[in-house]
């Protein structure tokens, strides 16, 4: 069973995962080719194997090769990890999360987004949450 999408992960747990969503799933050669400052291919099938035990992928087989996929959703990974950084950082609180991602955007963002999260936030008073 997955805990929290990303939490028990270490970086190159999460750099993997990160190849594998991108591609939406993945053989340990294609991962290889991908992660930086790599290492060798026994290490990276081991990964795979350690993060298929934790509950984050699964695998088909398609000939000799095992193809990894990812057991959750890339959009329920994101809304887990979120709310895990958001626990993390912000002692959980959303108000503090999109303060600094405000704050860091700076000039890059637009009158676009922000007209959209103004939007988000008037459904979400509307909706009581």
């Amino acid at each position: 069973m997955v805990k929290e999408a990303h939490a028990d992960l270490s970086r190159r747990e999460r750099q993997i995962m990160d190849i594998v969503y991108r591609h939406g799933k993945s053989t340990a050669a294609e991962v290889l080719d991908e992660l930086p400052d790599p290492p060798g291919y026994s290490a990276v099938r081991a990964l795979l194997r350690l993060l298929e035990n934790k509950g984050h992928l699964t695998h088909e087989q398609d000939g000799t090769r095992y193809v990894y996929v990812p057991t959750l959703s890339r959009d329920k990974a994101r809304r887990s990890a979120l709310k895990q950084l958001v626990k993390t950082f912000f002692d959980g609180s959303s108000a503090s999360a999109v303060a600094a991602l405000l704050d860091i955007s700076g000039p890059e963002i637009s009158e676009e987004e922000l007209d959209r999260l103004a939007k988000m936030i008037d459904q979400a008073k509307r909706e009581g949450r």
